[in-house]
């Protein structure tokens, strides 16, 4: 029985991509997975999430990682339907990895609405939509991790030519960054997701 996790990473990010991941694997190898120490990506350190990533690479029978950017993002914003941005990229990971149950971290208020959303998108695929299922389901941690490492490594890319910080409004060195960006240039980098509302108010404001 092939068993599916599904993730995202970067959601609430001022800029670089919406990475969405998803592994699947036999259920016989749950098990080899808690023992090697999967767990939310949240409550690992980048290092630990380094060397799990390439281990649940090794161990996984298969995964797909997609990077939605801030472009689509903001189609999406505009349309009020970033919650069906992300069921449309989640239902196609459940179809490509085509595993009998797949479990997936909702990002809607009602996760029953987001699963039969994916469902319905993935040629009605079994999906078990809960939220926190990150830290719930070691399949979804293992997604969320490969999700997590996927989006750190581009945003290290674009700091290689920017001081950006982390990317999220709470980051000051983001908020620094997109201001003197939009001061400079008098536009944002195609990198930045100008939907969103911090965004906004710096463009407002100057």
């Amino acid at each position: 029985m092939q068993i599916c996790g599904v993730d995202d990473a970067g959601r609430g990010s001022m800029l670089g991509p919406l990475v969405i991941a998803g592994i699947s694997l036999d259920k016989k190898k749950l098990r080899k997975l808690s023992s090697l120490g999967v767990k939310d990506s949240k409550k690992l350190n980048p290092k630990s999430r380094e060397q799990l990533y390439k281990e649940i690479i090794k161990l996984v029978d298969d995964y797909y990682v997609a990077r939605i950017s801030p472009r689509i993002i903001d189609a999406s914003v505009k349309n009020h339907c970033l919650n069906g941005l992300e069921a449309k990229y989640m239902a196609k990971i459940v179809s490509k990895l085509n595993a009998d149950t797949s479990y997936v971290d909702s990002c809607d208020v009602n996760p029953l609405r987001f699963g039969k959303e994916i469902s319905q998108l993935s040629n009605n695929h079994k999906i078990k939509s809960y939220h926190h299922a990150d830290s719930r389901f070691v399949v979804v941690s293992a997604a969320s991790i490969i999700a997590k490492v996927s989006r750190d490594r581009a945003i290290a890319k674009l700091r290689k030519n920017h001081d950006l910080g982390s990317g999220y409004p709470s980051d000051s060195v983001t908020v620094k960054f997109v201001k003197k960006y939009y001061l400079t240039n008098k536009a944002m980098p195609n990198f930045v997701r100008k939907s969103w509302k911090p965004v906004q108010k710096i463009v407002l404001k100057n």
